[in-house]
């Protein structure tokens, strides 16, 4: 695209400076392009239609690309439109041949060469492999595998990451095609595929399950019964077979998730595929007259029909499911709580969240608990209750630690005897049920949490608030150490070299003045005259002498 641009804008340039264009290289960032293009422009949400849009020779190809994928959305209902999209796949091929003959020239990098080979190997696969050429279709699968490979090994981790991610993406189709040719091995990697990451997208998806579908129905045409709590139940309906035969799978596939993501995703497949079993068995029991007359019959006589038994267990399956699914996560938001929060702008995990997630894992363990035809059963009965004590024990733990976070110490502190009590009640009994608690979470494990949660709200109940509920925790307090000496909290900043100590310089504080008087009116002060008082010397001799004595002159 960018060459041809430059040879319509620049060619008087270029006849005047040959020599010199002719070291120039060009470079086009291919599958960049095409996926940042098909993010930007509908194909988040499969808007194939929104994505035909215009740049150039890439473009036309995707364009075309795209339309036929609109097409093949629209052939399901519509079966004419196959023709039409075929035309639109051929037409996207040519225009990525046209591409690699345009890289073809000097002034192209050779990473863009290897680029536009491998697109155009890629399109030449999909119209082959939509006109079940398998061969063909699986050896341009593979020269476009190879070729991105190659890039990946010859770039960074990052620029790699797209080179493996368009990998990924043929691999189905490259086991699919080998497959059809007589590869029977082949099955059973498309359906690890299919189960790890979702299979092909796009064509590959719909033939991929098919695929699924119809070996499953193969062998579950040898399929007649299960097995489950001593008794065995026979399975007509085939949805059910079906479903039975790829649970293990499914199971198998979620154990060995490696994400949390992928691990979810599974989860809800699994359930959205055993909701539609029960259905299907549901529907099978409402239909059936005679089976509900002789279930009524069973229900006299205390054992329910065979349908409605495995009924009762598709639908422990699907609570049981829930329940994984919700200690699953569970488990990745307790371990999000203990994180750090780097962030403070940015909401985090709480132990209201949790709370959400046990309350859903006991409602499904009470509905477990009043399946038909397990009423009687008193192991299973108490293996329930037992799992039903261990997450009381949790959600009643996250309640105390919602209260910790409000400061209501005391609540706190009685739940957590609460929590004890369980915790208690559950080794008492699970002696009987080792098999039982292999697969719920640790109670050791939240009895050693809970008793050093409680020390830690003695002490700040005590303290009345003041004490930290993490004292292990670093905090740097913008308040210097002179002004906290009653608080106790681990600063980093005291053993640098810049420790908080005290607030310098100190703030200004009022203090009393000392007074000071002026006496201003002194000096216009008339005092009386003291004549008469003061002792006139001089006057009477001795006479004057005597007559003092004895007072007669006074």
């Amino acid at each position: 695209m960018a060459a041809e641009q430059q040879n319509e804008v620049k060619m008087p340039q270029m006849e005047e400076n040959k020599e010199n264009s002719i070291d120039e290289s060009l470079g086009l960032e291919i599958l960049q392009i095409i996926k940042d293009s098909q993010q930007q422009h509908g194909l988040r949400h499969g808007d194939y239609q929104r994505y035909r849009h215009l740049l150039l020779v890439l473009m036309e190809a995707e364009r075309a690309w795209s339309y036929a994928m609109q097409l093949k959305q629209e052939a399901n209902t519509e079966p004419r439109k196959r023709f039409h999209l075929l035309a639109r796949l051929r037409k996207a091929a040519k225009h990525g041949e046209q591409l690699e003959k345009l890289c073809e020239s000097p002034r192209v990098d050779a990473k863009t060469k290897l680029e536009a080979q491998a697109y155009t190997a890629y399109l030449n696969g999909m119209v082959q492999f939509e006109l079940q050429e398998w061969k063909s279709a699986m050896e341009s699968f593979n020269k476009c595998k190879t070729i991105y490979e190659k890039l990946a090994s010859a770039f960074t981790e990052e620029q790699a990451v797209l080179y493996h991610q368009r990998v990924e993406e043929i691999s189905p189709n490259i086991r699919y095609c080998a497959y059809n040719i007589g590869d029977q091995n082949a099955i059973n990697d498309l359906m690890q595929m299919r189960l790890s990451a979702g299979g092909g997208g796009g064509m590959m998806a719909e033939k991929l399950e098919a695929l699924i579908t119809q070996t499953r129905a193969k062998q579950a045409a040898v399929m007649s019964e299960v097995e489950w709590r001593g008794r065995t139940v026979p399975v007509k309906i085939d949805k059910a077979r079906i479903f039975l035969l790829g649970l293990a799978d499914n199971e198998a596939a979620i154990i060995q998730a490696d994400n949390e993501e992928t691990k979810e995703r599974l989860y809800e497949s699994l359930l959205a595929e055993c909701r539609d079993t029960i259905q299907a068995v549901r529907e099978e029991l409402r239909t059936d007259v005679k089976q509900r007359e002789r279930a009524a019959e069973g229900a006299d006589s205390g054992k329910v029909s065979n349908l409605q038994y495995l009924h009762s267990y598709l639908t422990y399956i699907k609570l049981w499911t829930v329940v994984r699914r919700n200690e699953s996560m569970a488990h990745a938001l307790q371990a999000k709580l203990k994180e750090p929060q780097t962030d403070e702008n940015k909401r985090g995990p709480r132990p209201q969240d949790l709370i959400r997630l046990y309350d859903i894992i006991l409602q499904s363990l009470a509905e477990l608990s009043s399946l038909q035809g397990l009423e009687e059963d008193h192991t299973f009965q108490k293996e329930v209750a037992l799992k039903t004590l261990v997450y009381k024990a949790y959600r009643c733990f996250y309640i105390a630690q919602s209260y910790v976070l409000v400061k209501k110490w005391s609540e706190a502190l009685v739940l957590y005897e609460r929590v004890l009590k369980y915790t208690r009640e559950v080794q008492s009994k699970a002696k009987s049920f080792n098999n039982s608690l292999k697969d719920l979470p640790d109670v050791q494990e939240l009895i050693a949490e809970v008793s050093a949660e409680k020390y830690s709200l003695q002490a700040a109940a005590i303290l009345g608030g003041r004490a930290r509920l993490q004292p292990f925790s670093l905090h740097k307090d913008p308040v210097p150490l002179s002004d906290r000496l009653d608080n106790f909290r681990l600063d980093p900043t005291l053993l640098s070299k810049q420790p908080n100590l005290v607030q310098f310089p100190p703030d200004f504080q009022p203090i009393p003045c000392k007074p000071l008087f002026f006496d201003l009116a002194l000096n216009h002060v008339a005092f009386p005259p003291l004549d008469d008082k003061v002792e006139q010397k001089g006057k009477g001799g001795i006479t004057g002498y005597f007559r003092g004595f004895f007072g007669f002159g006074s």
